[in-house]
């Protein structure tokens, strides 16, 4: 019953383009089905992506239920940063590390980049072009999560900055 559920709400929404992940494609292709049974000539677009882990160890997908698997748009930079500080991210494991996958399909998309800034004793800033080369890093240990952290905290921060200033500023949103 709930997959009917979520596919009427593309419709009671009446959304164009339906992203969500791999785990609702199913919904999504009974919403396109629903079109032919009903000779509806729009059809809903369908943009299914990678879904993310959970940032606990052991969280195999994030979740609305659990607020602490994710980052959500509507979170604080105080929230990200808690969430990210206490994200699963053993040194030199690059496997189930949600950290890394983050960096690897938000982070580095967005920005073309993943920017390090340490200490000198610590190795000094380091700019990251490919995962390949943050992977490399990381697994041979010249990259720590301690370093790590709060560059991805950074990073999303700023990504997130305008949704929260629209939010803030828009009292229709």
């Amino acid at each position: 019953f709930y997959p009917c559920m979520q596919c009427a709400d593309i419709f009671f929404l009446k959304a164009d383009i339906c992203q969500l992940g791999m785990d609702q494609r199913k919904v999504n292709m009974l919403a396109r089905e629903y079109c032919d049974v009903k000779k509806k000539k729009l059809k809903p677009i369908i943009l299914s992506h990678h879904m993310l882990s959970g940032l606990l160890q052991g969280q195999e997908k994030m979740s609305k239920s659990d607020p602490s698997s994710a980052i959500f748009m509507e979170d604080s930079e105080a929230d990200v940063k808690t969430k990210i500080k206490k994200a699963f991210c053993p040194p030199q494991q690059v496997e189930g590390n949600p950290c890394l996958e983050y960096i690897e399909y938000v982070v580095l998309p967005w920005f073309g980049h993943f920017q390090v800034h340490r200490k000198e004793d610590n190795g000094g800033d380091k700019k990251y072009e490919t995962y390949e080369a943050l992977v490399e890093d990381y697994s041979s240990g010249a990259l720590h999560p301690g370093d790590l952290k709060p560059a991805l905290t950074k990073h999303l921060n700023t990504i997130l900055q305008p949704v929260r200033d629209h939010f803030k500023n828009n009292s229709q949103a």
